[in-house]
């Protein structure tokens, strides 16, 4: 008995270590967002503000919440669009099982080894032809090519696992593929739904290289690029810079926190069948 409360305190010591030793960066950059201009070159550097300031925070407020309303207008559309493609194609695979449905689902996971920049370079040659480059609506089609087909997967294993005997009873009462799959199926994927749209908004709020590419030097840019402009130009504001930092990083936290247990559900089921 000791010994195995021993083991488990070793664990759970060894577990707190690697779990401080992850999130230090994350408490480096809140430190240094609150530290002065003055203090950000000591040597030591203070391990916590003991004179801290929010004057970082107040240039954010200032000057990258256009930058941040972009993100969300991106992040949302791309959430919207990737439900909307993902959730019938999963729904077919997982139901209907169209002919060619096996080669389609070996298709989706190669879309996944396609290399950002790869991409990113088609839709410039193809933006440039059809007036899109410098677009919000433009971008949103682009950060969805990244969730899609993760999304289509996560949605096809979900749905294998809702009982077959559901949609025969509604087919006995005339409900069509399509009245089934809004009816019945896709209610009950709500756990799927709240895990596609987790990892559509974190890809589409953290992108760079399609921003980068496709709408650098717009009207409309995303804090990626309002955190990547402002270094260049405010190269010796750290605690601006680290302050612009924290602020990007909140809602993709919030939401991770507050979604937790829907993300977990989602993607263990269709993990092990009976």
């Amino acid at each position: 008995m000791n010994r195995s409360a021993s083991r488990s305190w070793w664990k759970t010591a060894l577990g707190l270590l690697l779990t401080g030793v992850m999130l230090f960066p994350v408490y480096w950059m809140v430190n240094v967002s609150l530290t002065r201009d003055q203090d950000m070159r000591k040597s030591p550097p203070d391990l916590f503000p003991a004179h801290g300031t929010l004057s970082g925070y107040r240039t954010v407020l200032a000057e990258q919440l256009p930058y941040l309303g972009t993100s969300l207008v991106v992040a949302l559309g791309t959430v919207v669009l990737t439900v909307a493609l993902a959730a019938p194609a999963g729904y077919a695979l997982a139901k209907l099982r169209p002919r060619g449905g096996g080669l389609l689902s070996f298709v989706l996971l190669a879309a996944q080894m396609i290399p950002g920049i790869i991409m990113a370079m088609g839709f410039y040659a193809i933006y440039l032809q059809l007036g899109l480059l410098q677009s919000v609506p433009g971008l949103i089609v682009a950060d969805s090519t990244l969730a899609v087909p993760f999304a289509v997967l996560i949605f096809t294993a979900f749905m294998s696992g809702i009982p077959g005997e559901l949609l025969q009873a509604a087919q006995m009462d005339g409900a069509r593929p399509l009245r089934a799959f809004w009816s019945i199926v896709l209610p009950m994927s709500r756990n799927a739904v709240v895990t596609v749209s987790l990892f559509a908004f974190l890809w589409s709020w953290s992108d760079f290289v399609f921003a980068n590419t496709l709408v650098n030097g717009g009207t409309h840019e995303p804090i990626t690029l309002g955190i990547y402009h402002y270094i260049g130009n405010n190269n010796q504001e750290w605690n601006a810079i680290m302050a612009t930092a924290v602020v990007a990083s909140l809602p993709a936290a919030v939401i991770l926190v507050l979604a937790q247990r829907y993300v977990a559900a989602g993607v263990t089921t269709g993990a092990v069948k009976d």
